[in-house]
């Protein structure tokens, strides 16, 4: 069922963001009046169609649908979908255009400036769709997130090695401040931080860290985590602990004898106590107070610690307008940073793209509109930014090639953009092997 409901969220995602992307293409063709001949959801690889309005069962159907100048359909084959204008050079590689003189409602008879729109609607679609799903989410839910200036880390191996310690308060990378806990693994390696300034105790100290590490941070989980303190927040009545004397706001500060500060502390020595009652000491004030506490035979307490650092931010919708457009601008800023360094192969972050398998690893195991939404605004404003890289197949090839016209006043040839488009789309087929290549050796490890 887990599997099923990620494959939903996945093709559901994906569909939205196909015929939203192709929609800017679309209404730009039709404002100049330009013809469409076809507006598909997914690839008709060899003219195989599951729906179409010119032909087949749907046809049959809706027949004054044939008679539309646009062939609206869904093709079998899931990898994206298209918008085939007349008298474009495209994916499709249809040339046949060329054979006779341009026509008035024909993509290479009018001006430059609007080819341009025309090749710029997918993007700006995705980025205003974007924009329109935070102020949605934000909005409807406000934003949470961990503010870093109120959180500890807890540090992994890793972290240990390059010289954190638990308990450290990450004051800035670089001359960045952080605010959101939850990216500081990400802005380390985006921004190559080369010195980290923490809080130790009492101290401020410099860490200063190795570039070479950078591959190690992007694949290395859970570089940082927030540390706990062992307040109590709650016990539920499922707790093998509920009733023991424990109160809201107790902190627990020595556990079989061994004086601890945070959570993670504790989970190794409550593991070797399984199914036991074992001796602790915690603090309600300033009073010291000697406890027990039980372990169940999986060697929990059951026990809901306090969160640090939570910060909630509610909006009203009219708020959430200039707030959703900083997210989005914020999370394309973030989405460059990353593609940069997936261009340089020191990082190693190569190695971390993936196609739809992890696409749909991302999305949660059960249904929630809150974390759908966030995922289809990201991959909004992925889908985007990936099309405005300048590779001939791409959308951002042909903006390349009608903005140097526009510069020169000299427009390439119809057989360039041909040879150009066979181009890019072996890239394509490449960095698609790349992205499925890469899931597949995640899957195996």
């Amino acid at each position: 069922m887990t599997a099923l409901i990620k494959i939903i969220q996945v093709i559901l995602a994906l569909s939205v963001l196909i015929v939203f992307h192709e929609l800017g293409h679309f209404t730009f063709a039709r404002l100049f009046r330009i013809k469409v001949d076809k507006f598909f959801l997914f690839f008709d690889a060899g003219d195989f169609r599951l729906l179409s309005t010119k032909q087949g069962w749907f046809s049959r159907l809706f027949p004054k649908l044939k008679d539309k100048e646009t062939e609206y359909g869904i093709g079998w084959l899931p990898l994206g979908g298209y918008c085939k204008i007349n008298g474009m050079i495209d994916e499709s590689m249809d040339s046949e255009f060329l054979k006779h003189e341009p026509q008035p409602w024909e993509f290479r008879t009018k001006p430059a400036w609007q080819r341009l729109l025309v090749m710029a609607g997918g993007v700006m679609y995705n980025f205003i769709f974007a924009i329109l799903l935070y102020i949605t989410i934000l909005g409807i839910w406000g934003e949470t997130y961990l503010s870093n200036e109120q959180s500890q880390i807890y540090v992994s191996e890793l972290a240990y090695d390059m010289g954190f310690r638990n308990g450290d308060r990450i004051l800035r990378l670089d001359d960045y401040v952080p605010d959101d806990f939850s990216t500081l693994q990400a802005d380390l390696a985006r921004r190559q931080v080369r010195q980290a300034v923490v809080l130790r105790g009492s101290d401020t100290l410099t860490i200063y860290l190795d570039q070479s590490r950078i591959p190690e941070i992007l694949n290395t989980p859970n570089m940082f985590q927030v540390a706990v303190p062992f307040v109590v927040e709650e016990i539920p009545e499922t707790s093998p602990n509920y009733g023991c004397g424990l109160v809201k706001g107790d902190r627990i500060v020595e556990v079989c004898g061994q004086a601890i500060s945070f959570v993670q502390e504790s989970r190794d020595i409550l593991s070797g106590h399984r199914g036991e009652t074992v001796p602790i000491v915690a603090m309600r004030g300033a009073d010291s107070l000697a406890m027990t506490m039980t372990v169940d035979t999986t060697g929990v307490a059951g026990i809901y610690a306090q969160i640090p650092g939570i910060t909630k931010k509610d909006y009203g919708m009219v708020e959430a307008i200039p707030a959703g457009l900083k997210m989005t601008f914020s999370t394309i800023g973030g989405y460059l940073q990353d593609l940069k360094m997936v261009a340089t192969p020191s990082t190693g972050a190569y190695k971390s793209v993936g196609s739809f398998v992890a696409i749909g690893q991302a999305f949660p195991s059960v249904w929630d509109w809150f974390s759908f939404l966030q995922m289809l605004a990201i991959l909004s404003i992925m889908l985007g930014v990936m099309n405005l890289i300048p590779i001939p197949g791409l959308d951002g090839g042909h903006i390349l090639f009608t903005i140097y016209e526009m510069v020169t006043g000299r427009k390439p040839s119809d057989k360039f953009l041909a040879v150009a488009q066979m181009i890019g789309f072996v890239l394509l087929l490449a960095l698609m092997f790349l992205a499925f290549g890469n899931d597949i050796g995640r899957l195996m490890r």
